[in-house]
């Protein structure tokens, strides 16, 4: 299973015509269990060294429901913090994966229209053949989600232009203040959607 699932990373490497793509081979635990991270960080401060300093890296976000994202998260949060200031890239983002990001507040999320080359993003979400036929249909999920974003992204206004849109949120300050912990980063966020419930509620109640 392992090689078949390296073969579809290569050909979705040459699907999305990427310019580079590493293959680390980490087992899960190494982003899971925080006394078996270091060589994953190790790896990844290395590729990060290799690119440009001020550009942009996505990776999973801190709300994901997948432990194994979460830890790729912190892996690569804890990997740009070692480096040195000058070599940081200019903004990190977490991507929407297995958990949504539907439920941010506005001000916390970014919007990200996929709309475009729709054959290319169904051949990239199609090509993990492994997963899909092992009965969990990843390919039509991550169309239905980004089709309903774009739908429910406002409910005043009929839908635009965008009609694949996925969420982000900016993980930017985590690197720029490495006081900042994640649990904080994160706990800030979720006072502020109860916050958004509760103050609807409190409106519409009297």
């Amino acid at each position: 299973m392992k090689r078949i699932r390296v073969l579809e990373q290569r050909k979705a490497a040459m699907i999305g015509n990427y310019s580079c793509m590493v293959q680390l081979g980490h087992p899960s635990r190494h982003a899971k269990h925080p006394d078996e991270r270091r060589s994953l960080v190790n790896d990844l401060k290395q590729i990060l060294t290799t690119v440009p300093p001020g550009c942009t890296v996505y990776t999973h976000n801190p709300f994901d429901k997948h432990a194994t994202h979460v830890g790729v998260c912190l892996a690569t949060i804890q990997a740009i913090r070692e480096l040195p200031v000058q070599q940081r890239p200019r903004a990190l983002i977490g991507c929407e994966v297995w958990r949504g990001l539907d439920w941010l507040c506005e001000g916390d999320k970014l919007v990200q229209d996929v709309s475009a080359r729709p054959n290319v993003a169904a051949a990239l979400n199609g090509v993990y053949d492994s997963q899909i036929n092992g009965g969990k249909r990843y390919d039509a999920a991550v169309e239905g989600r980004r089709r309903a974003n774009a739908t429910f992204l406002n409910s005043h206004a009929t839908d635009g232009t965008a009609t694949h849109v996925q969420y982000a949120v900016d993980l930017t300050d985590l690197v720029t203040y490495p006081q900042l912990t994640v649990r904080e980063f994160c706990h800030a966020r979720l006072q502020r959607f109860q916050q958004d419930v509760l103050n609807q509620l409190k409106t519409l109640e009297g």
